[in-house]
């Protein structure tokens, strides 16, 4: 199979099955820093294709500058001793603060940065244009990502991305939600200069399409390395890997989504569910209040359930 999955480029390392942060946090609301250098530690050993920091399961919203200097830190340090492509999320909804986080840590050489827009009022395009230069500039020579999520105040259609991205030449791709046929359509005619990272339980639909360059995975979330095997079989058996989609979709639609639908549980605690669903670090399911978790008697349940319904995730090691 070819496509942007395999395409070498300026894009560097920057395809493929990223791994996230999620933030081990104890009792008191502070973040388990020893736990979060096993996890780190735990998918370097899983051998992914490189690990993200500060994305909606890594809780950007929700901790201090210096607490985001401290985990940018840990995984620069891990990340360089074992030679794995990481890619610090300076994601803050405050546009001065995201800046500030650029140029702190650009010192730290990641492989990427990955941006929000500012969310306090959603920004016309000019505004977009004139953000994603002051990135550009506070990045320094590191290639950006921009996460566009479909909870964005404002989420951009291909056609709109293609157009203030052209302005900003540092940013080499997008972390976006997929759509249907016409999405797909769209996203082909107008993106195929970016590397674009789909949600990781639709990656195999992208590869297939020949759009996606990779994901920044909630598949890793539940099992890094299942994650990476079947992001590896999509080069060589495509059809094979769109079964596995096929049923992790249904594991999602079935058991993960209803979280979040009928019980208003955000994404970062459904990733945090997923994770100890997989049960491969030690991160557990509570997030910092006023955000409420998923009591872990749930992924005890639930575990079972995923390893008949994908094995080839759950049970890779």
């Amino acid at each position: 199979m070819t496509g942007k999955l395999e395409r070498v480029s300026a894009w560097g390392p920057l395809r493929g099955n990223w791994a996230t942060l999620l933030l081990p946090i104890g009792e008191d609301g502070s973040i388990d820093m020893a736990r979060l250098g096993d996890e780190i530690d735990a998918a370097i050993a899983a051998r992914v294709d490189g690990i993200y920091s500060n994305g909606t399961a890594g809780e950007l919203h929700n901790q201090t500058e210096a607490e985001f200097d401290a985990i940018q830190h840990l995984l620069a340090d891990k990340c360089a001793a074992a030679h794995m492509p990481f890619v610090i999320g300076a994601c803050q909804p405050d546009p001065t603060l995201a800046l500030h986080r650029l140029k702190r840590t650009a010192s730290l050489k990641p492989n990427g940065f990955q941006v929000i827009l500012p969310d306090w009022w959603p920004l016309n395009d000019l505004e977009v244009i004139d953000f994603l230069a002051m990135a550009s500039d506070a990045a320094g020579e590191t290639p950006l990502i921009l996460y566009n999520p479909p909870h964005a105040k404002r989420v951009l259609g291909p056609a709109e991305l293609a157009r203030v991205l052209q302005t900003a030449p540092r940013f080499v791709g997008v972390k976006l939600a997929d759509g249907d046929a016409t999405w797909y359509a769209e996203a082909a005619a107008h993106l195929d200069a970016w590397a674009l990272f789909v949600p990781g339980h639709h990656l195999a639909t992208g590869v297939k399409a020949g759009v996606a360059a990779g994901a920044f995975s909630n598949v890793a979330c539940l099992n890094p390395r299942g994650a990476q095997l079947w992001t590896d079989m999509m080069r060589t058996d495509i059809d094979a890997a769109f079964d596995i989609e096929r049923r992790i979709c249904a594991f999602m639609d079935e058991h993960i989504v209803p979280f979040r639908r009928d019980h208003g549980y955000s994404n970062a605690a459904l990733d945090k569910l997923l994770a100890a669903i997989g049960n491969w670090a030690p991160v557990g399911t509570r997030l910092r209040r006023p955000y409420r978790w998923i009591d872990e008697a749930e992924a005890e349940r639930l575990r079972p359930v995923a390893q008949r319904m994908i094995p080839e995730i759950m049970l890779a090691r």
